[in-house]
């Protein structure tokens, strides 16, 4: 089968497509046969070598254990093992692989109990690749807000595969949305549920003058500290990033002692569970996949420059024939 495999770290150029051996499910495992997968930001931060002190010691010091990157998918049931309940062949799923990888290539093997659920009914394979990553990230946040005392919600970012997820997601709970993007994403944003738009290339939010219940940092440029003004007594504020120095870890034990405004960073972490929910959402017509660009599988060096550019609009989507 064809594979992108990338046996050193590196810029975008290292990633090359060849031919690998088609992996075999064992008994408890379906194959998947995938029609479309992603590059995202995960994808790149395992591949970039200035991530090293946080990604080496789990995956490879000097060269990474697991050499195919991907962890979006959606395609159909090839072959199960003998004692699989959940799923048959013909079955057209989607998911995640965020902790195996493996998602840029013709087949994938998964366990049956793995974050993977039957394709939405309304979503072609390409949107139903689009939506589950940045889907588990911001619901790892939007999960960790009380709707009933927090409602006024800033997500910075908004036009992102993350952001677009805590955008709707929030108006689904109900939030009252402020979305901080470019110029050329202030439609889309309304037409996601936004009640109110800052455009960054004009306005300085930091400096808006409002003031939220909860800020949502989801691309990780700006830091509570620039925040902080922002936030009401008790407020709360979420990033996506380690921030400067890993500050984002030590903040949330810090932040309770020193004031009312808080620093929270949840861990993320997928289930089958979760991904079966963003199918019953999908299907309400409470979600939306929000797709840039899309490059067939011979041009994923192409499309990861395009994602580090860091101006991709919600998901880049990568097409298998």
């Amino acid at each position: 089968m064809r594979a992108v495999v990338y046996t050193r770290y590196g810029p975008p150029e290292v990633l090359r497509l060849q031919e690998v051996e088609k992996p075999v499910p064992k008994e408890n495992e379906v194959l998947i046969r995938i029609h479309a997968t992603t590059v995202n930001r995960t994808d790149c931060g395992f591949r970039r070598p200035e991530y090293g002190w946080i990604i080496r010691p789990i995956h490879g010091f000097f060269r990474p254990r697991k050499k195919i990157l991907g962890s979006e998918l959606a395609g159909e049931i090839e072959a199960v093992g003998k004692d699989v309940m959940r799923f048959r062949v013909g079955d057209q799923v989607f998911g995640l692989s965020a902790s195996s990888f493996g998602a840029h290539a013709e087949y994938l093997c998964l366990h049956e109990n793995a974050s993977i659920a039957r394709k939405p009914a309304n979503l072609s394979f390409e949107e139903a690749a689009a939506v589950c990553d940045g889907l588990m990230l911001g619901f790892t946040y939007i999960k960790a807000i009380d709707f009933g005392a927090a409602k006024d919600i800033l997500v910075n970012g908004a036009s992102g595969s993350i952001g677009t997820a805590c955008l709707q997601l929030a108006k689904h709970y109900g939030g009252t949305v402020t979305a901080v993007c470019n110029t050329k994403n202030i439609e889309l944003m309304g037409k996601l549920g936004a009640d109110r738009v800052i455009d960054y290339t004009k306005t300085d939010f930091t400096r808006d003058g409002w003031q939220y219940d909860v800020v949502i940092d989801a691309v990780g440029k700006s830091s509570f500290f620039r925040c902080r003004r922002l936030l009401k007594p008790g407020g709360v504020y979420f990033s996506t990033d380690l921030g400067f120095l890993g500050q984002n870890i030590f903040l949330p034990m810090l932040t309770p002692i020193y004031g009312s405004r808080k620093v929270k960073f949840p861990l993320p972490k997928d289930s089958m569970e979760d991904v079966i929910f963003f199918k019953e959402l999908i299907e309400a017509g409470h979600y939306r996949a929000v797709i840039d660009r899309r490059y067939p599988l011979e041009e994923i060096v192409e499309a990861t420059r395009y994602v580090e550019t860091g101006q991709k609009t919600g998901n880049v989507v990568i097409t298998l024939g």
